[in-house]
C-alpha cells in the first residue's frame, strides 16, 4: 500500500513539473532523496531500495517528457557527490571521482541509479537548472546561483517534505535595466 502512496505523491510532483513549463531539453536537474525520510523514518538510518524504483521510475518519465538530464545527489558520506550519465559529464566538461555509491555511502537513491542509469559516473559537483529535494537533503550546493522556490501543490512523498526549485539568471544593472519575461 505505501509503494502506491509514494507513486502517487512522485507522479503529482512529475506532473507539475511537466505542467509548468519550466524545464527545458538539455537542462540538468538535481535530486536529492532520502528514502529513509520517505518510509518515515530519520534519514539515514533505513535506505530502502523499494523507495528509490518508484522514485526513479517517476523521475525518469520526467527525463523522457523534458529532456532534461537527471543528477543524483549522494548522501554526506560520499560529499553529496553527483551521479549522472557519462555523456553529460563529457557534454558539461566535468570531471569524474573515483568512487561507487553504496547504500551506507552513497544513500540508495544515488545507489539505484547508478546501477539503472546509462553508463553512470559520479562527479563532485554541478550547477544545475532545477531541482527536487525530497527529505530535506540540501540539493542548493548543486544549482546556479539564483535558485527559485517553487511552491507545489504536492509538497510531500510519503513522509518526506519535498522542496522544489528552478533558477534564472541573475539581474544585473540599475533602475533602467529593462529585463525579459
Amino acid at each position: 500500500m505505501q509503494t502506491m502512496e509514494w507513486e502517487n505523491d512522485v507522479k503529482a510532483i512529475v506532473d507539475e513539473w511537466i505542467s509548468l513549463n519550466f524545464l527545458t531539453e538539455g537542462d540538468l536537474f538535481v535530486i536529492g532523496c532520502s528514502t529513509s525520510e520517505v518510509a518515515g523514518e530519520h534519514i539515514g538510518t533505513a535506505g530502502s531500495e523499494e523507495v528509490a524504483v518508484v522514485i526513479f521510475r517517476e523521475l525518469n518519465r520526467l527525463k523522457e517528457q523534458t529532456g532534461v538530464h537527471l543528477c543524483f545527489q549522494c548522501c554526506e558520506h560520499l560529499n553529496r557527490a553527483i551521479v549522472l550519465e557519462k555523456s553529460v559529464m563529457r557534454e558539461h566538461r566535468l570531471d569524474e571521482v573515483a568512487v561507487q555509491p553504496v547504500r551506507h555511502a552513497g544513500g540508495s537513491m544515488a545507489t539505484y541509479a547508478y546501477e539503472h542509469l546509462n553508463d553512470a559516473v559520479v562527479v563532485e559537483t554541478i550547477q544545475a537548472d532545477a531541482g527536487i529535494d525530497i527529505g530535506e537533503t540540501m540539493i542548493g550546493m548543486h544549482l546556479k546561483r539564483v535558485a527559485v522556490p517553487l511552491r507545489l501543490e504536492k509538497r510531500y512523498v510519503g513522509k518526506a517534505r519535498t522542496t522544489n526549485a528552478r533558477t534564472r539568471p541573475k539581474l544585473i544593472g540599475g533602475p533602467r535595466a529593462v529585463y525579459p519575461d
